[in-house]
């Protein structure tokens, strides 16, 4: 008997590892699409890869998250299309990631999305989307409060609003300080989000 549940255990073991590995060489392997990725149909094929892994693991939110990046990707490199559409893919990976677990990064793709969606018309969709990706800065950060890419987009926020409402350097400039300063504390678990330092800092010195 006792053979028996060794073997059935060693059999789980094994089973178990096997899968890790496989969605790990996946995962790399969606990586090195956006890694590579020069045009939208690169970064609609990486989210593509992203999503179909998320779909066969079930249990992993970071695929649907990185497919997200990718769309986010898409919204900034090209202005001209439809940013509703785009971000409504967004928002629907990010309702996958957040089912399998909340926190404050889908909260930073939640943010990407209503502002792409705002900037189509900043005066009229203010209102709306403007406040949609304030509200998901500040869910994010009341989950990770030193979640250096939520930081990073809030400066970036600021420093695109004129100042008259409140915006500008000097007041983005703060904010892109700490979010440089976090970005240097942060140890991100491998697979997990890195992107933004280079980034910021960039803002950052556009600011001085």
């Amino acid at each position: 008997m006792k053979k028996m549940i060794f073997s059935l255990m060693l059999f789980v073991s094994v089973t178990a590892m096997a899968q890790s590995d496989k969605y790990e060489a996946a995962m790399k392997k969606g990586f090195a699409a956006m890694d590579s990725a020069k045009t939208v149909m690169d970064w609609q094929n990486a989210a593509a890869m992203f999503e179909r892994i998320g779909d066969a693991e079930k249990t992993q939110w970071l695929p649907y998250y990185y497919a997200g990046l990718a769309y986010s990707t898409i919204g900034w490199m090209n202005p001209k299309g439809d940013a509703d559409a785009n971000a409504d893919k967004i928002k629907a990976l990010c309702d996958k990631a957040e089912a399998i677990e909340k926190n404050a990064e889908i909260y930073s793709l939640r943010n990407m999305a209503a502002t792409q969606q705002m900037i189509v018309d900043p005066q009229s969709r203010w209102a709306s989307y403007g406040q949609e990706a304030a509200a998901a800065l500040q869910k994010g950060m009341e989950l990770d409060p030193n979640n250096p890419r939520l930081y990073y987009l809030q400066g970036m926020s600021v420093f695109g609003t004129p100042e008259q409402f409140g915006g500008g350097k000097e007041k983005a400039k703060p904010i892109l300080q700490k979010a440089v300063d976090l970005f240097k504390a942060e140890q991100p678990k491998p697979m997990y989000p890195h992107w933004g330092q280079k980034q910021a800092e960039d803002a950052l010195a556009q600011c001085q």
